[in-house]
Parts: structure tokens; C-alpha cells; sequence
């Protein structure tokens, strides 16, 4: 496993926080998902055979925030 953190701008309030975690959570190959509302961002534990950080970019776009470089 390893560990990534992604910057996520867009989240307003603890549901934002929440639907990111769970967006995270639901990608193949990825354990778990700490999102923190305060920092604007996710540290994720994820199989890096399974997936990689880009995609998880995308899916956190894809719910409508932004997940820059």
C-alpha cells in the first residue's frame, strides 16, 4: 500500500468532506480515505498496482471538485 495526499478545493462544509472520502473509497484498489476539510485535502491509502493518482483525481472531478497537481 501506499499513501497519497491530494489537494481538494471546492468543499464547503463536512458533507463535501464526506462525499469526497466516500468517491475515494468506492475506486478499486483504494483501502481508505481521510479527508480533512480544514487542510483541503485527501490522504489516501491505495494499491498503486490497482490504480494511481490521477485517477483518483479524476473521480474526485468527476464529483464535482477540483483535485489539482
Amino acid at each position: 500500500m501506499r499513501e497519497a495526499t491530494l489537494k481538494i478545493e471546492g468543499m464547503t462544509c463536512n458533507g463535501c468532506a464526506r462525499n469526497v472520502a466516500k468517491t475515494l473509497e468506492a475506486l478499486p484498489g483504494v483501502a481508505g480515505a481521510d479527508v480533512s476539510l480544514e487542510q483541503s485535502c485527501a490522504v489516501v491509502r491505495y494499491d498503486p498496482a490497482a490504480i494511481d493518482e490521477q485517477a483518483m483525481r479524476r473521480a474526485v472531478e468527476d464529483a464535482g471538485f477540483d483535485a489539482p497537481q
